[in-house]
């Protein structure tokens, strides 16, 4: 079968994973350190803070937003945090883990992103957060995500914090910048199958100096590393988490990010193979491609009727393709924030990704364009 994920594995990856069981040190230690600032250097903000993994990011993240519950600013119990429910569930099972209230935004069926007018008419002054995700690695436009959010700041006098989940996103570029540099609280996954793998791991991108070390604190039990632990003379003012990187993750990162750009622009030459072979394809839509928004490309979600039979013929074909994700608003646990999603309910059950990554074959690439093209 033709996979749908694989994980890279770069040269060099297991001399620097020697070098750091060599040393004896496994947590948080100077190979974090280097890797915090190399991805800093790529994403064009040396504010960021290395984590075990991309859903403890969004937790903190969320914290970092104020929200939750008993939070200055937030009377009353937890504020509002606006999502969209096109997503893995880690995205908003993060809001719940943090007592927040969460309302749901309707999808753009162009873009399978969120929706930016229908987000704009439910902002109140009850939001506190904003959570975007960039689904399949495709970035939300934050260039008209900002200008929503001087109107809201204007009408409301407050403006919602923005948190970007950018885990299927490294790479991508809204406005010719790379993501995790718009000034907003931004999330990536360093997850055995994205792009940049640290086997597992995450990372905050922060937009101030006083929200970088918060965060720092905070992923290490609210403790400055920096403190005189030895003679216990230091003081914990806000409680914080387990949440920091160790070094054997970073010492894969590190290995993987030398190698980085060229799964990216792989993924990016076969998307736009398949942006040629398969437009007007009877009974498949393309996604949307905006201008000025740069995907990765990390998935090649397509939209078909009668998704069943699409699938079936794709695995008798030997390649796997994948739904992904379930739509979030139907799970048990959120009935109660259930709202009318017109444009969720049009794409849902249309959507499968199909093979797009690094390791395609040319021959692999076309076989899985013909086979669409014959029908099912």
């Amino acid at each position: 079968m033709i996979p749908l994920f694989r994980t890279a594995v770069a040269p060099g990856t297991a001399e620097r994973v020697t070098a750091v069981v060599d040393s004896g040190r496994f947590g948080h230690g100077p190979a974090v350190e280097e890797f915090e600032r190399a991805v800093g250097d790529r994403v064009g903000n040396p504010r960021v803070a290395a984590v075990n993994n991309g859903t403890s990011g969004l937790h903190l993240a969320l914290r970092l937003a104020g929200a939750y519950a008993g939070a200055p600013g937030v009377p009353g119990g937890p504020g509002e945090v606006l999502s969209t429910p096109f997503t893995f569930e880690a995205t908003n099972w993060s809001i719940l883990a943090n007592g927040m209230r969460l309302t749901w935004v309707d999808v753009d069926p162009a873009t399978l992103n969120i929706d930016l007018d229908d987000l704009a008419k439910k902002i109140t002054p009850a939001t506190r957060a904003i959570m975007v995700v960039h689904w399949a690695g495709f970035p939300v436009d934050l260039v008209r995500l900002a200008r929503i959010l001087d109107d809201a700041e204007a009408e409301h006098g407050f403006r919602p914090v923005v948190v970007e989940d950018c885990a299927q996103a490294w790479g991508a570029t809204c406005a010719g910048r790379p993501l995790g540099g718009h000034g907003n609280l931004c999330v990536f996954s360093f997850h055995a199958t994205k792009h940049l793998s640290c086997g597992g791991g995450g990372l905050l991108t922060l937009p101030d100096e006083e929200s970088l070390l918060r965060a720092r604190r905070l992923r290490f039990f609210g403790i400055d590393r920096d403190a005189d632990r030895v003679n216990a003379d230091y003081d914990v003012a806000e409680w914080g988490y387990n949440f920091y990187m160790n070094e054997i993750n970073a010492a894969i990162g590190l290995a993987n990010l030398e190698t980085v750009d060229e799964r990216v622009r792989l993924h990016r030459l076969n998307a736009a193979f398949y942006d040629a072979e398969l437009a007007g394809v009877a009974g498949l839509e393309l996604t949307a491609r905006p201008e000025g928004l740069e995907s990765s490309f990390w998935l090649y979600p397509v939209k078909v009727d009668d998704r069943a039979s699409f699938m079936r013929k794709m695995a008798g074909a030997g390649v796997t393709v994948s739904v992904v994700c379930r739509r979030n608003d139907e799970h048990g646990c959120v009935a109660d924030a259930r709202t009318p999603l017109p444009g969720v309910d049009a794409v849902h059950d249309r959507v499968v990704n199909i093979p797009v990554g690094w390791w395609l074959t040319p021959e692999e690439r076309s076989h899985i364009a013909e086979t669409i093209k014959s029908g099912w």
